[in-house]
C-alpha cells in the first residue's frame, strides 16, 4: 500500500521509494529508507504528521504517494 492510505495511529515498514534520484535523496535525508518503521500521528487534508527515529516529520500527499510500505503487526 502507499503511505499516504495509512491511517491515523498506524505502523508501517517502508518498502520501496519511487521517484526521481533528487526525490528519492531527499526523503532518504529525512530518514525515509527501505526498512525503516514509521507511525502515522495524524492526517489533514493536505498531508500527514510522521513519527521516524523518533522525529516528527510532516510531509504532502504527492511525497507520502511515493512511499511504498506494508503493515506492521
Amino acid at each position: 500500500m502507499l503511505l499516504s492510505m495509512a491511517g491515523s495511529g498506524e505502523s508501517v515498514e517502508i518498502k520501496k521509494i519511487s521517484g526521481k534520484d533528487e526525490t528519492r535523496g531527499h526523503l532518504a535525508s529525512m530518514g525515509f529508507i527501505e526498512g525503516e518503521k514509521i507511525t502515522v500521528v495524524s492526517e489533514m487534508a493536505g498531508g500527514l504528521i510522521l513519527d521516524i527515529k523518533g522525529t516528527r516529520i510532516a510531509i504532502d500527499r504527492g511525497m507520502a504517494n511515493r512511499i511504498v510500505c506494508e503493515g506492521v503487526a
